[in-house]
């Protein structure tokens, strides 16, 4: 008797070993609106004291208690912005939620600023080239001073910025936890149409022509030519939108990430974003995140030439061609982002 209760005991402790080693190399779970809560705020102590504001806040700590008053309307404003999206997944939590879990495979467009303490989620066709530029000086200790002396392509490689899947679970945890995390959004059609005007009707742009473009004309186009089947350069819009709402699109892989959903994108249902930075605003909110981050007196957000850029009254003008049906259906792919980031349902929409 008393050996089999060593044995119970020692068996006993077997376990709590093996459940306790198996607890420790979780993947990364990053519960729904894990920051709810009042954010712990932390400084890093390795962070170059030259690059920050006089004092102990960091960026996260002056976006909740602002020091300055001129900026408390600006501040009020952010936090509207949170709350619509903490009520859009509230109400959408089937749809918002369908991963309750998050791996670190899904962070790669989260960058790292560790001096200044903040994260940024990139979403491709909302300027996130510029801001890219500008997280490349931030955590270049010196090696960058223009933002707009770092050549677009080198913006884009994946090197030069640090992105938060690289480290560790507990590393990750931490910086959710502790640092800045914001994003910039944009009205979902434009940004739409400003994907497609980019990737499809630029010639330059052969290899999103040979990967996508050719798969589209193959599907979408009835007696399509040899040279287009071969190039896929010529893909109408109507074309694109159909390869978009085609069911079997989706089922294949996700959508390339310049025509990404933002909440597929960035997960705001799973992380909470302390800023939400709008494009109709840019650099108004991008010059207020300098300022949190403490640069503003040597760092603007550089202002860019708006002649050639996408706007609402062009984004109407492509959607005329497209079926009442094909409408719906888009937006019914992009409704999350139009009522997490307050977007009105576009007027030129033939919703039937």
């Amino acid at each position: 008797m008393k050996q089999a209760l060593l044995e119970l005991t020692r068996m006993s402790r077997i376990c709590r070993m093996v459940l306790a080693t198996c607890f420790g190399s979780f993947i990364l779970v990053v519960f729904y609106f894990q920051s709810m809560f009042q954010p712990v705020m932390h400084r890093n102590p390795f962070a170059s004291d030259v690059c920050c504001r006089k004092g102990s806040k960091n960026a996260l700590q002056e976006l909740y208690n602002p020091t300055q008053p001129e900026y408390a309307n600006t501040a009020v404003l952010h936090q509207l912005r949170r709350d619509q999206v903490l009520e859009t997944c509230r109400v959408y939590s089937a749809t918002s939620r369908k991963r309750r879990v998050l791996t670190p495979g899904d962070l790669k467009h989260l960058v790292v600023d560790e001096d200044h303490e903040m994260i940024y989620c990139y979403v491709p066709k909302v300027a996130c080239t510029n801001w890219k530029r500008v997280m490349m000086v931030l955590t270049g200790r010196g090696k960058y001073s223009d933002p707009m002396g770092i050549p677009p392509n080198e913006a884009h490689i994946p090197s030069n910025l640090k992105t938060l899947n690289q480290y560790s679970i507990p590393e990750i945890n931490h910086r959710l936890k502790s640092y800045l995390k914001f994003l910039f959004v944009r009205e979902p059609f434009e940004r739409l149409v400003s994907a497609y005007r980019n990737k499809f009707t630029r010639k330059y742009n052969t290899s999103f022509h040979k990967r996508f473009g050719t798969k589209i004309v193959r599907r979408q186009r009835k007696n399509a030519t040899q040279e287009a089947l071969h190039s896929g350069s010529d893909v109408k819009f109507e074309e694109f939108v159909g390869y978009l709402t085609d069911p079997s699109t989706q089922r294949e892989e996700p959508f390339n990430e310049h025509w990404q959903t933002v909440y597929s994108l960035c997960h705001p249902c799973h992380i909470h974003y302390d800023l939400v930075g709008k494009y109709e605003t840019l650099e108004e909110d991008s010059n207020y995140i300098l300022w949190l981050a403490g640069v503003s007196d040597y760092l603007r957000f550089p202002t860019y030439a708006k002649s050639t850029r996408t706007t609402d009254e062009m984004t109407a003008e492509f959607f005329q061609n497209i079926s009442s049906q094909q409408q719906m259906q888009l937006f019914e792919l992009y409704k999350l982002d139009f009522l997490m980031f307050n977007y009105s349902t576009p007027s030129y929409l033939k919703m039937e």
